[in-house]
């Protein structure tokens, strides 16, 4: 039998179209990298003239393997150190404002970041390299441990085990809670009780935003003795270079041993459906990471309970939470970064 010879360019365009095929998801839906400028400015407005300090945190975001920040400017009334929290080690600025006149502080500051896409491929990937659950290190107790509002016994235990209690293995229980969220829940911010992320409230209202959708999914899986963790920062609109940014914005992630960390956005998901696949495994670059986890004691420690979470300034004055805060954030694309 004669072998036929195809033409280069024919070559050229079957290994093109191959490629297209085997390329993810990721270039369908965003740009894998973004970079920007972020503007994070606050007044805290009404201290009382009788007030003799005042106390102020704000969430600093940190370069990791997903981001690269690097901070600009740093504008305040006083002096200004960073610090860690001592358990997440949650970046921040801290300010002490003593005898402070009746009135106004601003704070402003600036960053650049870099954003990357988040993905560890799509769910036939990672459970191709999953297998039973692990023993959880020592170093992860924490995130199977239950916060303040996501228990991980009694409603949330059963829940558990009603979704992911007939699955095998670290992902395929992942993608069964996930699933569940998706189509049981629904994004809606209307009334009140919505954005606490109370596992429980979650559960019964079925409704709510990003912290109402990821709550019950880390509970689920702490309840599985699936380590798992709460991120939150800021949303960039997908088809906008610059504007205004009207909250923050906030995801999970699970650990699987053969693969480590993995992300999932139940929310974001629910929002753009022809995403629902997307999101679980990966992040997209739209978006900025100020802080991780629940239950925060900040550095040094505040005098009120702990932060339910850490995306907005706290402040204190004389001891009790001051919420008499003007906040705005914004962002900028930077076209040609250096």
């Amino acid at each position: 039998m004669k072998l036929r010879i195809l033409p280069s360019s024919l070559l050229f365009f079957s290994a093109c179209l191959l490629a297209a095929q085997n390329t993810s998801s990721t270039e369908k839906f965003s740009p894998p990298t973004r970079t920007f400028h972020f503007t994070y400015n606050f007044t805290v407005k009404d201290v009382p003239r009788v007030a003799k300090r005042v106390r102020v945190w704000v969430p600093v975001p940190q370069t990791d393997q997903h981001q690269t920040v690097r901070v600009l400017a740093v504008k305040a009334p006083v002096k200004t150190r960073m610090t860690q929290d001592p358990e997440y080690g949650n970046r921040m600025m801290y300010a002490e404002i003593e005898n402070s006149a009746p009135g106004e502080a601003e704070f402003t500051l600036e960053y650049q970041v870099t954003r990357k896409e988040y993905s560890r491929g799509d769910y036939a990937q990672l459970e191709r390299k999953d297998q039973k659950p692990q023993v959880v290190l020592a170093s992860m107790n924490r995130l199977v441990a239950p916060d303040n509002l996501i228990p991980t016994d009694g409603r949330i235990k059963a829940l558990a085990i009603e979704v992911t209690g007939s699955k095998t293995g670290t992902v395929a229980k992942s993608k069964a809670a996930y699933d569940y969220l998706f189509t049981n829940m629904r994004y809606d911010k209307t009334g009140s009780g919505w954005g606490r992320g109370d596992a429980i409230w979650a559960c019964d209202s079925k409704r709510g935003n990003c912290t109402d959708f990821h709550s019950p999914f880390i509970g689920m899986l702490r309840a599985d003795g699936i380590p798992a963790r709460f991120d939150i920062g800021f949303p960039l609109p997908e088809n906008k270079d610059k504007g205004d940014i009207a909250g923050y914005h906030c995801w999970a992630e699970f650990y699987a041993r053969k693969t480590g960390w993995i992300p999932v956005d139940i929310s974001e998901a629910w929002k753009a459906k022809q995403k629902e696949d997307y999101f679980f495994g990966t992040v997209d670059a739209n978006r900025v990471q100020f802080s991780t986890g629940r239950d925060i004691t900040l550095s040094p420690k505040q005098d009120g309970p702990a932060l339910n979470y850490f995306v907005y300034p706290y402040v204190e004055v004389d001891g009790k939470p001051h919420e008499k805060l003007d906040k705005k954030f914004s962002f900028e694309e930077v076209k040609h970064a250096e």
